[in-house]
């Protein structure tokens, strides 16, 4: 697989469904925690790396500065 650059305003889709239906989400920190928030609701989640990286599906969008 891959190795996958997140950036800050990247929106992610995960393998699973967060409750509110919504699949993606949207990277607002990055570091060793992720803080995503949810496209459908806002509810924001604090997720260590190597969970994140495990529960992305795929790069959904991304701030043209950073392609």
């Amino acid at each position: 697989m891959a190795f996958i650059r997140y950036y800050v305003g990247d929106v992610v889709q995960m393998k699973k469904s967060h409750p509110c239906g919504s699949d993606e989400w949207e990277v607002k920190r990055i570091g060793t925690d992720f803080l995503i928030v949810c496209k459908g609701c806002g509810h924001q989640l604090l997720m260590p790396r190597p969970k994140f990286e495990k529960a992305a599906k795929k790069l959904v969008s991304r701030l043209s500065k950073h392609e």
